[in-house]
Formats: C-alpha cells, sequence, structure tokens
C-alpha cells in the first residue's frame, strides 16, 4: 500500500509518534476498549470514541464466551480458535485504523493547526479527510461519527469479512448458524436505571446480516443513537464505562448470573439448567464467564493488508442517512439466555 509522505521532519516524527502509541494501546481487546474510554473522557466531543468503547467491551465479551459455560458446549473445539481470529482480527483493525485518526485529532486540538494531510501517511481512507476538516469547524459530533462507522466497516470489509477463510469457516459454519438461531449475536449497553436498582438495566440490539457492510452501518448508527439520543440513560451509560473497568467476563454487568471464576461442572452427564427468568435456580452455581486475561493470550497480527477502500460516493450519503433497528432490553436478554440453555441442554441430551 502506497501512502503520501509527512513533509517535515516534524510531521514525520508525530506520525512515528501516534503510530507507535497505537501499537502500544493495541495489544488486547482490554487495552484498545480502556484506550477509547481515556480518550473519550478526556474529548467528549469525539462521541464516536465512547460508542467504540462499548462495543469492543462486546467484542471482549464474546471472546471470553468461547472460552465460558455454553459456547464449548455446543461449538465444535475446531471452530472456537478460528470465531476468536474473526472477532480479534476486527478489533485490531479498526483500532489500528481509528486511533491514529483520534490521536491526529487530539494533537489538531490542541495546536489549533489543521494536519489532517497526515492522515494518509498513518494510512487512512481519504474518505474521512473531508470529515475531519468539518469536524475542526462544526464540531458536529453526530456528522464525524457516523462517517467514522462507514470508515471503520469498510475497512474491515476487504481486509476480514470478504476474506475466503471468513466466508467459508466463520460466516458458512454451523456454529455461526447456531449463534444466531439462539440470539446469541447482540450488542448490549449497560446502565444504572435509577440510583437504587440493585442491578443494571441493559439496551442494545441483536445482530442481522453481519457479514453485509451496509447492516453492519445500521447497527452502528443504531447504537449510536441508544447511547446519545437520551441525555437522562447517556450519563447512566457513561457513568458504568467509567466505574467498571472492562475484563471481559460478562460479570462486569450482571455479577448476580455470571462469574469469572470457575467451578467445576456437575456430576451429571447432561447440562442442568441454571436460571429462572432473571435469577438463578436456587442451588445452582453461577454462569462462567472468564475475563480476557484467562481465556486467551495476546494474539500477534499480521500486519494490515488491502487499498483504500473508497471508490463510490454513494457512502458520502449514507453518512447523512438516519438509523434506528429495533432496541432490546433486559428481559429480551433474559429470554435469549434461556434459549441458549435450551440450545445448550438439546446438544447435551443428543451428544
Amino acid at each position: 500500500m502506497t501512502y503520501l509522505t509527512a513533509t517535515t521532519i516534524d510531521e514525520q516524527h508525530l506520525v512515528a509518534q501516534i503510530r507507535q502509541a497505537t501499537t502500544k494501546a493495541n495489544r488486547n481487546n482490554v487495552t484498545r476498549t480502556q484506550a477509547y474510554l481515556a480518550f473519550y473522557l478526556e474529548h467528549q466531543e469525539v462521541h464516536w470514541a465512547l460508542l467504540a468503547h462499548m462495543v469492543s467491551r462486546n467484542g471482549g465479551w464474546s471472546m471470553t464466551d468461547l472460552k465460558g459455560e455454553w459456547l464449548p458446549l455446543i461449538m465444535d473445539a475446531q471452530a472456537i480458535e478460528p470465531f476468536f481470529w474473526f472477532l480479534e482480527r476486527c478489533n485490531w483493525l479498526i483500532f489500528h485504523d481509528a486511533y491514529p485518526q483520534l490521536l491526529l485529532y487530539a494533537e489538531m486540538k490542541r495546536t489549533g493547526t489543521d494536519l489532517t494531510k497526515l492522515l494518509a501517511p498513518l494510512g487512512v481512507s481519504i474518505f474521512m479527510q473531508s470529515y475531519w476538516q468539518e469536524f475542526l469547524a462544526s464540531k458536529d459530533s453526530g456528522r464525524i461519527s457516523h462517517a467514522l462507522i462507514v470508515n471503520e466497516q469498510q475497512y474491515i470489509e476487504q481486509r476480514v469479512v470478504q476474506k475466503p477463510f471468513t466466508l467459508n469457516r466463520i460466516f458458512a459454519s454451523f456454529a455461526f448458524v447456531a449463534q444466531a438461531a439462539l440470539s446469541m449475536n447482540q450488542v448490549l449497553i449497560p446502565y444504572k436505571a435509577h440510583p437504587t436498582d440493585r442491578r443494571l438495566s441493559l439496551i442494545g440490539l441483536n445482530v442481522h446480516h453481519f457479514p453485509a457492510v451496509n447492516s453492519r452501518v445500521q447497527i452502528g448508527k443504531s447504537l449510536y443513537q441508544q447511547i446519545f439520543g437520551d441525555r437522562f440513560r447517556f450519563e447512566k451509560i457513561v457513568s458504568y464505562c467509567s466505574r467498571i473497568p472492562h475484563t471481559g467476563s460478562r460479570a462486569d454487568y450482571w455479577p448476580h448470573l455470571f462469574t469469572p471464576h470457575y467451578t467445576p461442572p456437575f456430576t451429571e452427564v447432561e447440562y442442568q439448567f441454571r436460571l429462572d427468568g432473571h435469577e438463578l435456580l436456587q442451588g445452582t452455581p453461577k454462569i462462567y464467564s472468564p475475563r480476557l486475561q484467562d481465556a486467551w493470550t495476546d494474539y500477534g497480527h499480521d500486519p494490515a493488508d488491502g487499498v483504500d477502500w473508497f471508490r463510490d460516493e454513494k457512502w458520502h450519503k449514507v453518512v447523512k442517512e438516519p438509523a434506528s433497528l429495533p432496541s432490546i432490553d433486559s428481559d429480551s436478554y433474559v429470554r435469549s439466555l434461556q434459549w441458549i440453555e435450551y440450545g445448550v441442554k438439546l446438544v447435551s441430551v443428543i451428544t
């Protein structure tokens, strides 16, 4: 991939610093998730950083599910590693592309200088240059967020989603179809709706048609609206993100059901039900959901490949389009957990 070079020694030094900082923060899902939040808290006009933090939390939960209580019981052991690669590669690539943009913006904000010409040496699509230039003047948080949503989904399109390995080993697999059937493909946003609530509430959405880039853009825009569209809920979401460090375990949001601590399984051959609505059945242990550090070691990535994706002006129109996919709440999430249990139970009976 060929890009323009920075024109001065100072600019070359800045590009090198940004690349170094990005590599350091891109070590694993926990470090990149925290980096998004730290950036957002310092630059709250960049809404996308908070959206990315929350989506990255969900990516971590999906990664640890692969080594948790349920998925190893319904997935072929040979499928677990490819699924982790898919989740981790998408998470890594988006951070690799987006975080340099955030750091460059921070430098432009600090110096009051338009440095958007350095997006190209940082490997960022030409699609983003005009949006960052506009944002410097307008501070239109929604517009730059939508542009970043489009850009990052396009960035992983050729580099992961449309790779033959992904199409044949991930999307065409029984495990991917089963997860969709059991409503396991969800993005969740936790928040404490009222100060007296004992448990966190959830809002989010079911993820359908992930291989289609337009669907992923719609998902991103809808999540953005869920986070920022209601001021009361938004403040509660920020409070959750700031109070509860991301570990990768689903105990981060519902410790009454999930635990990061492994307990030996029941002695029975068949899986025994655990859930009774929002509660655990009396006498049953919590559902194992490990921390990322206990589930996976850091993954060594190949360099990002591919060429600039931007070829069609229609994507500028897509940035302007609103999106509002149907949301899910705590009750619908509990129903999906019960469906997962039924599926796990069925597999344990027939195998």
